[in-house]
């Protein structure tokens, strides 16, 4: 069991054990005063549980965030005075600035979304946080160079304050745009999510997705088809989408590239790297129908076989292909998902013994172990660090600015993405009401996913390591 598994088991159980326990009073008072009372109290707390407490927060608001930026990265001298943030350090424009300051949470922000405004000149920003937080946080403020070192960058906290002496962080800026590309999308859309705006922009950019996404498929089946025809038509679809909906960023036909494995069973694969790991809802034991659309041949296309070692033998062949510069791929600590762990063990195994290698490693974070509402805010904010409790390996942050004409574009090749266009659950919309009503939250104006809100925003944020 993973360790998101694990805290989300551990979260529910203490969810069942306060209900009961709440329920427990509820009976208690409709016996011994009014028996109308529960009646009234229970849709009340339900509707305050579904608005203020059914976000998965697996630690506790006011813990301090904690990171390692390694040796790339450098601290500057800044001062916050009278709310106008100031760094005397000469910057270029292009770095990725990282702010570091203690928040700590209004009392109005426990109910409603607490968040820090940048505010300089004709920019403007804002980063949403915890509710409740009281702890070390880290702002992005790449793109806002400008007002920062004119000392014209005003930062003002709403439902929450400031407090202490922040810390800057600085990362120079490197070009990725000018060099050879390849994103690792372990499903369709994870390119999207994670690097629409980076792949967009680049000179020359591949995509290689290593699933077809198949499972999960109840929309399809709703259409009258059994459970195995509806995975075969969701793996199909999303097959087409990982070739198609690059071609919307400019990427050509030739540079995508769908590898079919099954989704969720790459740690199978891995585990025991020369036996099939076959569909787990498709009765599909043969990869080849989902790579048809694929404009090259694979060592994979000879067998069809869903083993470890054909994986990594694509993989190997992709890269020696392409010789990316700079390899876009999910981060091996920070996103718990099996299959995106499997896919930067696969890349990172497929590396070994090529006579050539990437220079840069840039990682991204589609999922999270500890908050699966990060990030946190509306559409077009920006994009705060995550939350990460103790600092692990170094990684430097690598952010990357988007216009609004760009994050529109993103927002309709997410539109595109067949897996983000079936309605939500009647009770995942209900709360959401809730929460627009109670808690302030805003629907994104680009699709009812929650993707919608979390991937169309003014930054895209990776971690860099150089190799």
């Amino acid at each position: 069991m993973s360790r998101k598994q694990q805290l989300l088991k551990r979260h529910r159980r203490n969810k069942r054990l306060g209900l009961l326990a709440g329920l427990a009073v509820l009976v208690a008072l409709g016996t011994f005063t009014w028996w109308w009372l529960p009646l009234l109290l229970l849709p009340l707390l339900w509707a305050g549980h579904e608005a203020w407490f059914a976000d998965h927060l697996f630690y506790a608001p006011n813990e301090d965030y904690a990171y390692d930026f390694g040796e790339q990265t450098r601290e500057a001298p800044v001062t916050l005075r009278d709310g106008v943030l100031k760094v005397d350090t000469a910057l270029q424009g292009n770095e990725t600035l990282i702010v570091e300051v203690r928040v700590k949470s209004r009392w109005l922000g426990r109910f409603l979304d607490p968040c820090v405004e940048l505010l300089g000149d004709e920019r403007a920003d804002r980063q949403t946080l915890e509710r409740g937080v009281d702890g070390v946080r880290f702002l992005n403020l790449t793109g806002l160079a400008a007002p920062l070192q004119a000392g014209t960058l005003r930062v003002r906290g709403r439902h929450c304050r400031l407090q202490g002496q922040p810390r800057l962080w600085i990362t120079p800026g490197v070009d990725m745009q000018r060099r050879r590309l390849m994103v690792i999308a372990p499903h369709a859309d994870d390119a999207e999510l994670a690097a629409y705006g980076l792949y967009s922009q680049a000179d020359e950019a591949w995509v290689v997705t290593l699933t077809a996404g198949e499972i999960e498929a109840e929309h399809y089946q709703q259409m009258g088809m059994g459970k195995a025809e509806a995975a075969r038509l969701k793996g199909r679809l999303r097959a087409w989408d990982s070739i198609a909906v690059p071609r919307w960023a400019g990427v050509p036909e030739a540079r995508c590239v769908q590898l079919g494995y099954f989704c969720l069973q790459l740690p199978a694969m891995q585990a025991a790297p020369d036996v099939p790991a076959v569909s787990r809802e498709a009765e599909m034991a043969d990869i080849r129908p989902f790579r048809r659309f694929n404009p090259l041949s694979l060592p994979a296309d000879s067998d069809g076989a869903p083993t470890w070692h054909n994986l990594l033998a694509d993989v190997r062949a992709l890269l020696e292909m392409a010789r990316p510069e700079v390899l876009v791929l999910p981060h091996p600590q920070l996103d718990p998902h099996p299959d995106h762990i499997c896919a930067h063990v696969a890349v990172m195994q497929a590396l070994e013994g090529l006579a050539w290698h990437p220079q840069t490693l840039l990682c991204y974070a589609n999922h999270l172990h500890d908050n699966d509402r990060w990030p946190m805010g509306d559409s077009g904010d920006g994009v705060a660090l995550p939350p990460q409790l103790s600092a692990g390996q170094p990684w430097a942050p690598c952010s990357l600015v988007l216009d609004l004409p760009t994050q529109r574009d993103k927002a309709m090749a997410l539109g595109m993405m067949h897996d983000l266009q079936p309605a939500a659950p009647f009770k995942r919309r209900l709360r959401r009401l809730l929460q627009r009503w109670l808690a302030g939250r805003r629907p994104s104006p680009y699709g009812e996913n929650e993707f919608f809100r979390k991937a169309v925003r003014r930054h895209e944020l990776f971690w860099r390591r150089e190799l």
